[in-house]
């Protein structure tokens, strides 16, 4: 698969995403959209609905070359810091809102940050647009690590965030439902673990360690993955659930998977040996995604699909972003 390939297949609109989005009225603004989902999502988005609307990406586009292919792909773009008020203020009127901004990498030591980008800047961002229709990304991470044996946290369970990144992501949470509860902005909230493709996520962290001989932590014994492609829809279906006050759903694959044996799967498509450290603990971070199946549908790409993929793209030397998941992190610190 070369990465152009990749990037259509990441892009694609299912038949219930040009549903979901036919059915809004107006344009499309995806906030943060230079980061790891936003160029595909932004892309998929205007996939969608042709050119009938508008889909316009906001980010500060430290890569020009993001903001080039964006543009190639008949995405409007706006570079502009979202914290600087003055920026946000000039951004167009529109009625469909992807929030995606947000500080995870590098939190640890840049805490005041962290909270700016994760709990004040939705605030700023809510004030601006107090009547559209907002799908918020937040994370995981908000719920506490549970027992392998319960299944995952579901949306009505207590959030439990473990370290600042997370206790600024609930932050972000508590703002966007704030004013969905007191300016009636309808609000979806997406809590997602993990999304995967080729060059990043779990699946491409573990495939490089396997590939490379780095030993595999397996304390954090389970993890959660969905294909980005499946990710990117849902969020986008999710506009047309937005509500006051907010919906909530946990972007989660459906299974429930043993990081030890995915190790062994990349290890055999690989021909290599996976070396493992360290013992599996009762406890992990685990979403169940049941509620967004049944809203938005099953996820399109099998994980055994995205195995196999995976384990090519490394074995033939394809590019990653060179960004650690850090999955195996317990204590919070990223």
């Amino acid at each position: 698969m070369t990465i152009d390939e990749l990037e259509e297949r990441l892009s694609e609109p299912t038949p219930a995403v040009v549903a979901a989005l036919d059915a809004l009225d107006g344009d499309f603004l995806i906030l943060g959209a230079a980061g790891k989902m936003g160029p595909t999502l932004a892309r998929m988005a205007k996939r969608a609905v042709g050119k009938k609307r508008r889909v316009i990406a906001v980010s500060r586009f430290s890569d020009p070359a993001t903001r080039a292919a964006l543009e190639l792909a008949e995405v409007e773009t706006i570079g502009a810091d979202l914290l600087d008020v003055d920026a946000l203020l000039a951004l167009p009127d529109v009625e469909n809102i992807v929030f995606m901004a947000g500080m995870k990498f590098g939190a640890t030591g840049n805490e005041p940050l962290t909270w700016a980008m994760n709990s004040f800047l939705p605030g700023l961002v809510c004030q601006r647009f107090t009547t559209s229709r907002i799908a918020a990304f937040s994370t995981g991470n908000v719920y506490p690590l549970t027992p392998l044996h319960q299944g995952g946290s579901v949306e009505a369970d207590a959030p439990g965030p473990v370290g600042e990144y997370a206790q600024s992501c609930l932050g972000r949470e508590r703002i966007f439902e704030y004013f969905a509860n007191t300016y009636e902005t309808p609000v979806s909230l997406l809590r997602l673990n993990y999304a995967v493709e080729l060059r990043y996520g779990v699946l491409c962290d573990l495939a490089r360690k396997v590939w490379e001989g780095t030993p595999i932590s397996v304390a954090m014994a389970a993890v959660n993955v969905v294909w980005q492609g499946d990710a990117n829809a849902w969020a986008l279906q999710s506009l047309a659930h937005a509500s006051s006050p907010a919906a909530i759903f946990n972007l989660a694959g459906p299974e429930q998977l043993s990081v030890r044996r995915l190790a062994t799967q990349l290890g055999k498509l690989l021909g290599k040996e996976p070396h493992f450290e360290g013992e599996e603990a009762p406890l992990a971070l685990l979403s169940n995604g049941q509620k967004a199946h049944r809203v938005f549908g099953y996820p399109t790409v099998p994980i055994e699909q995205v195995l196999e993929w995976t384990a090519a793209w490394i074995k033939n030397g394809g590019p990653t972003l060179g960004k650690p998941t850090k999955f195996e992190v317990r204590d919070g610190k990223f």
